[in-house]
């Protein structure tokens, strides 16, 4: 056969039409099986059912009649070709798809009369075997014939015919067809057209072209009937539309601000670019000078742009706006969206950290540690709260970035804690709470006791994190022992050291005494397990022997048994006498044991009117004054030259500003309390003592020890004198008046030999500049011809002295000099006679060997 089986009105259209033989199956049971092909179906009738000839066929599977099945819409008319068959002359063979097993219901067989017939012999078209699984009748291939009327339409129905054997031989040239079709010689033409059987769904015609729309391909889509060239020109004119509508879109917004561009949410979109700029520096610049809302955690302000040293870079925002966008797809999405290109700012650093730091320095705190504190003898907890804290650099950066949109969330950086609420409960239940349960009671001698009551617990207990979320106790046994001590302290015994006093004109020792004290260390050893005692806390003190600073054995081996320096000086008034006598009683007896250093400041502490120091003469300020302590300088003088001659080394001294005639030039000192000092160090292995001897009118300082080296002072001659300046005061209690005195320089040389051999140990030269003393005048003021009115010079001892020779005081000569000492030299014309100690100057005198910047008073 080489007809094909549509209604395409090939020359072959009708050869292959036959009517349908029934099968041993029965029609309805291949009708079911047809209904799985994906064919288009049409009504089925009923055919003549003739005889048979026998030939080799599957055994009858005994299937029951099934239900003609209802056809499916949209199914093709048509099967598709098969391989190595034109497209028009193969019908579509379709496989059987199983499907899932239903329940049948059983209907008796009607036995047939098989006819035999013989077999024709056809010719076989070699084609390769595949091995196929056997199947089920039920499941073989159906092919779709479509019936042909005699005049060449087609029918409105076709036959459905289960392909028995699909290796059967087929005719050469024709259409492979399933092997259980009926041989088309045999085929006889219906009678009448096929009636559905009763209760089918009725036959559904074919759409006009007879194909239902299909192409031919069997494809089925609903546009394969337009011709493609209508196709092309559709889509083509689509295409020109939107080319049209974009370059319209381009050439409407050339010069423009591209669509949905918004600069700090102001939309600028659309406008032209002097546009765009007028706007946006109209509604920026009133921006910049409005208070923007700033907020930092739960703190919140307000910063004024401008004020912060914020500005706007016009150039490079308006860059930012860029062209118009030639993606078709971008120029699209524009009319949907928005694109905030931000506000390019300028910024000055400093103005702007400060403003940023006043802000941040409220918003910042510190976090709060849980803790325990006492409140009297109750223990409070301190509930822990984490801190917060701004990074200045940061908020500056985020504040730039934001401020032209108006509120500024600036970000806050959480400090933790590390104490959490349970590790303070933890502390406070087992370690607080006990703590003040109960009194601490030390029980002394003769029945005396000393008592920590609980309310005084929080001085001696505290806490620290421990770290791990909770709290670590801090006992402060030395706080227990400033509360206790003074309590038991008339049980005790203090120790006193030997003492070394001149008897007889000889050094004699006085035995030292032991004491007994409290030992608080071995006492308090249990502290921490005493106040987790919630009840009867007594404990017992512990007395321990205590040995003298200075013991009696230790006082005899000192060697301390002759005069081994001393100097004398005198001249001062009543007021300094009574200030040097209270200063040498406090240094008469010390011992300066060998190696130590002796500081005069140290060793008398305060000089004030609480320890009976009166107010006498200072120099402040270039010039005379008073002050309470004023005189002790005289004191220091005289030490340092009786130390000078026992052979101390010299640690720290400071001459005075101005000379004074009463002391010996580039050899004397001057002292301050807390400022300028006076130091020496017992450089020999045997002690030393300092006796002083007090009169009303000079002052003695005399060092006992073992006598080991000599001592001798060279005095150099005046040179550099300076003349002194003139300063004009009105009169009153504030000036006193001076005659002046010239300044100049000089120095001292040391030498230091050996007692015994004569050998020279040391040669030191000291040089010192002496400032001028100036010219004060008190001029009262009515007294318009500058006449001044001079004070009183001679009663109190403090002021300058007139311009002239003096006679050498007793005093600048050593009591006792040693051996080689050059004499006191006779005060030269101008020098300052009796005058109270002067202020240090360093600027006006740089060779003062004193703190550097300071200036204060010398008394």
């Amino acid at each position: 056969m080489s007809g094909t089986h549509g209604t395409d009105g090939s020359e072959h259209e009708n050869d292959d039409v036959r009517p349908v033989e029934p099968d041993s199956r029965g029609s309805s049971a291949a009708e079911a099986d047809s209904s799985s092909a994906p064919t288009e179906q049409f009504a089925a009738f009923s055919a003549p059912q003739i005889p048979e000839t026998p030939r080799e066929e599957p055994a009858d599977t005994g299937t029951e009649p099934q239900e003609p099945a209802t056809p499916q819409s949209g199914t093709p008319q048509s099967g598709t070709p098969q391989s190595g068959t034109p497209q028009s002359e193969t019908p579509k063979l379709e496989t059987a798809r199983p499907e899932a097993p239903r329940p049948e219901t059983p209907r008796p067989e009607t036995p047939r009369p098989e006819t035999p017939r013989p077999e024709t012999p056809r010719p076989e078209t070699p084609r390769p075997e595949t091995p196929r699984p056997e199947t089920h009748p039920s499941e073989a291939t159906t092919a779709v014939i479509p019936v042909v009327t005699q005049d060449g339409r087609g029918d409105a129905s076709t036959a459905r015919i289960r392909s028995s054997d699909a290796s059967a031989p087929k005719p050469a040239g024709s259409t492979p067809l399933p092997s259980s079709a009926p041989d088309s010689r045999n085929a006889q033409p219906p009678a009448s057209p096929p009636t559905p059987p009763p209760g089918s769904p009725p036959p559904v015609a074919p759409p006009p072209g007879g194909n239902s729309g299909s192409s031919g391909d069997g494809s089925g889509s609903w546009w394969s009937g337009v011709p493609k060239r209508t196709v092309a020109l559709v889509v083509g004119g689509v295409v020109a539309l939107l080319a049209v509508l974009y370059v319209a879109d381009l050439a409407v917004s050339s010069g423009k601000v591209p669509r949905g561009v918004t600069v700090a949410g102001i939309e600028i979109g659309g406008e032209s670019l002097d546009e765009a700029e007028a706007h946006l520096r109209q509604v920026l610049s009133e921006r910049l000078d409005e208070p923007v809302p700033v907020v930092a955690g739960e703190t919140s302000g307000e910063i004024v742009p401008a004020q912060a040293g914020i500005g706007i870079d016009w150039d490079a925002t308006l860059d930012r706006v860029g062209s118009q966008p030639l993606n078709p797809f971008t120029r699209l999405a524009s009319f949907f969206g928005n694109e905030e290109i931000g506000v390019v700012s300028t910024r000055d650093d400093a103005t702007l950290a400060v403003a940023i730091d006043e802000f941040t320095a409220a918003a910042a705190y510190s976090p709060r540690e849980g803790n325990i504190v006492f409140e009297g003898g109750t223990p409070v907890p301190v509930t822990p709260q984490p801190g917060q804290q701004v990074d200045v650099a940061v908020a500056s950066d985020v504040f730039v970035e934001r401020w032209a949109f108006g509120e500024v969330s600036l970000p806050v950086e959480q400090v933790d804690v590390t104490v959490t609420r349970e590790g303070l409960d933890r502390a406070l239940a087992d370690i607080a709470v006990p703590a003040v349960s109960a009194d601490l009671v030390v029980r002394g001698k003769d029945g005396t006791t000393a008592t920590l009551a609980r309310d005084q617990i929080g001085a001696v207990l505290s806490f620290v994190p421990d770290g791990k979320g909770g709290l670590t106790p801090e006992y402060h046994p030395e706080a227990a022992v400033e509360i206790l001590a003074p309590q038991l302290r008339p049980t005790e015994t203090e120790p006193r050291d030997a003492r070394i006093e001149i008897q007889g004109g000889r050094p004699a020792v006085v035995p030292g005494v032991k004491g007994e004290l409290v030992d608080w260390t071995k006492t308090l050893e249990t502290f921490p397990e005493l106040l987790a005692i919630t009840d009867d806390r007594v404990v017992e003190a512990v007395y321990q022997p205590v040995d003298p600073a200075l013991t009696t054995e230790a006082a005899e081996k000192l060697g301390i048994n002759e005069v081994i320096g001393e100097y004398t000086t005198g001249g001062f008034e009543y007021a300094s006498g009574v200030n040097i006598r209270l200063a040498a009683a406090e240094i008469n007896g010390a011992v300066v044991k060998p190696g130590e250093t002796f500081s005069l400041n140290g060793y008398t502490g305060p000089r004030g009117a609480a320890e009976g120091y009166v107010e006498s003469g200072i120099i402040e300020a270039g010039r005379p004054g008073k002050a309470v302590g004023g005189g002790i300088s005289q004191l220091a003088t005289t030490l340092y030259n009786a130390s000078y001659f026992a052979g101390m080394e010299d640690v720290a001294h400071t001459e005075h500003s101005y000379y004074i005639s009463r002391y010996p030039a580039a050899r004397e000192a001057t002292v301050f309390e807390g400022a300028i000092d006076l130091q020496f160090r017992n450089p020999f292995e045997t002690g030393v003592l300092i006796q002083t001897i007090t009169t009303s009118s000079d002052v003695t300082v005399r060092f006992w020890g073992t006598k080991t080296v000599d001592v001798q002072s060279i005095t150099g001659e005046r040179t550099n004198f300076t003349t002194p300046n003139t300063i004009t005061l009105p009169a009153g209690p504030g000036c006193i008046a001076s005659s002046g005195a010239q300044g100049f320089t000089v120095s001292d040389t040391r030498v230091v030999t050996d007692a015994r051999t004569g050998a020279q140990i040391s040669n030191t030269t000291r040089t010192v500049r002496y400032d001028p003393v100036p010219i004060v005048k008190c001029v009262e003021p009515d007294d318009k011809d500058g006449a001044d009115s001079e004070g009183d010079q001679g009663t109190g001892g403090d002021a300058p002295a007139p311009a002239s020779p003096e006679p050498t005081p007793a005093s600048s000569t050593p009591a006792s000099a040693p051996a080689g000492e050059a004499p006191a030299q006779a005060p030269a014309e101008g020098t300052v006679s009796d005058a109270a100690e002067p202020i240090a100057n360093p600027e006006a005198a740089p060779a003062r060997r004193q703190p550097e910047s300071v200036t204060a008073p010398e008394n």
